[in-house]
C-alpha cells in the first residue's frame, strides 16, 4: 500500500481559506440576528422570549444535552449559565440512557441541541421530558424535525452554509449554536439582575477572579498604614515613609480623618537648599484632599483608578473618611488582576 504524504497549503492559501471560513460563520450569525429582529414579537424572537420566562421561572437546574459537536458547545453553553446565575449542568444523550435520566428531576427545564433535529441518542430524553412534563426547548434547524416538533419551545435557527462546503463538518452550525446559548445566558443574567459581586462568587479564580475581589481582600491594614498627625513635622513624616515603604504617608487630623497624602513627589517637589525641609509642618507638602477608595469597591475598579490618575498606590477610607487601608499597585500584579 502506498504511504500518504501529508501536505500543507501555503500560508497564503491557509489565510484565504482562514478569512473564507471566519466569511461564512460571519454570515451565520448575522443570519441569526436578521431572525431575531425580522418580526419581533413572532418567529424566533417570540421563541426566544418564551424560552427565556421558561428557563427564568423554573425552581430546579437547566439539563443541557447534545450529541457529538452539539454535545461540547451544550457543554459550554451549561458552563456559561452556571457561572452566570443560572444553575445547570451538561447530561450525556448516551449515559442519560443507562442510568443519567434519574439526575434530571420535574423541577428542572432541560435544553437540547441538535442541528438536524433527529439525533437518535436524544430520544430518551424527549420521553422522559413528555412523560414527567418537564420544560423541553430545542435548539435545531429544523422545526418540523422529531426534535422541533416535540418541544415545548423550539429556537429554530435559520439555515447557514457551513464553512467546509464539501465536508459538511458542523462549523458555522455549532458557532451559531453558541451564539445562541450565549444570548440564553446573557438574557437571563440581565432578567435577574445578576451583578459582578455574584459572579465573583462562582468565578474566584485566575485572572478574571481576582479582578473581581474586593479592595478589602487585598488592602494592608493596622501598623501597615503610614500614617503622621497633623502639627507633625516633615522629619516624623519622612521616618514614617521610610519605614512603611508605600512611597507615601497620610495625614490625620485630631479626630482620626484623612487630612492630606504626602508622597514621594512632593517631597522632590518641596525640595528647597534654602532652608531645612525636616522641620516643616506636614501641611506645608501635603497635598489636600487626596485620590481615596472604599474598601467595598472591586480591585477592577481600583486598578481602572490607578490607570486613570497614573498613581502607583491608593489609601482607603471608610464612610467617615478615616483611613482603613492601603493598596498598592504591586499587590494588584502580584494578585494578577493587572
Amino acid at each position: 500500500m502506498r504511504a500518504i504524504q501529508p501536505t500543507s497549503p501555503s500560508p497564503s492559501t491557509a489565510t484565504a481559506s482562514a478569512l473564507r471560513t471566519l466569511e461564512l460563520e460571519r454570515a451565520g450569525i448575522a443570519a441569526l440576528e436578521a431572525e431575531l429582529t425580522r418580526a419581533p414579537g413572532s418567529g424566533l424572537a417570540a421563541a426566544f422570549d418564551a424560552a427565556v420566562e421558561l428557563i427564568g421561572n423554573v425552581r430546579g437546574r437547566v439539563i443541557v444535552s447534545g450529541m457529538g459537536k452539539s454535545g461540547h458547545v451544550g457543554r459550554k453553553i451549561a458552563a456559561t449559565l452556571a457561572s452566570t446565575g443560572t444553575p445547570a449542568y451538561f447530561v450525556h444523550p448516551s449515559e442519560a440512557s443507562h442510568g443519567d435520566l434519574g439526575m434530571i428531576k420535574p423541577s428542572d427545564a432541560i435544553l437540547l441541541l441538535s442541528w438536524s433535529g433527529e439525533t437518535a441518542e436524544l430520544a430518551d430524553i424527549i420521553t422522559y421530558a413528555k412523560r414527567f412534563q418537564i420544560g423541553l426547548i430545542a435548539i435545531t434547524s429544523s422545526a418540523g424535525s422529531s426534535l422541533g416538533r416535540q418541544a415545548d419551545i423550539c429556537l429554530q435557527l435559520p439555515a447557514a452554509e457551513e464553512a467546509c462546503a464539501g465536508v459538511a463538518a458542523p462549523t458555522t452550525s455549532t458557532t451559531m449554536q453558541l451564539v445562541a446559548g450565549d444570548a440564553l445566558a446573557v438574557a437571563l443574567l440581565e432578567a435577574r439582575g445578576f451583578t459582578a459581586h455574584e459572579f465573583r462568587q462562582f468565578h474566584p479564580g485566575g485572572k478574571l477572579g481576582a479582578r473581581l475581589s474586593f479592595v478589602r481582600d487585598v488592602m494592608h491594614t493596622g501598623d501597615a498604614l503610614p500614617l503622621v498627625a497633623t502639627g507633625s513635622k516633615m522629619q516624623a513624616a519622612v521616618i514614617e515613609m521610610s519605614g512603611k515603604r508605600f512611597g507615601c504617608v497620610g495625614v490625620i487630623d485630631d479626630a482620626g480623618h484623612l487630612a492630606g497624602i504626602i508622597t514621594d513627589g512632593d517631597l522632590r517637589r518641596h525640595m528647597d537648599k534654602s532652608h531645612n525641609l525636616l522641620d516643616d509642618p506636614v501641611e506645608a507638602v501635603m497635598t489636600p484632599k487626596p485620590i481615596v477608595v472604599a474598601p467595598d469597591i472591586m480591585v477592577a475598579e481600583a486598578l481602572a483608578l490607578l490607570n486613570e490618575k497614573k498613581r502607583s498606590v491608593l489609601l482607603v477610607v471608610d464612610g467617615a473618611r478615616k483611613p482603613v487601608g492601603i493598596v498598592h499597585l504591586h499587590d494588584l500584579l502580584r494578585l494578577g488582576a493587572a
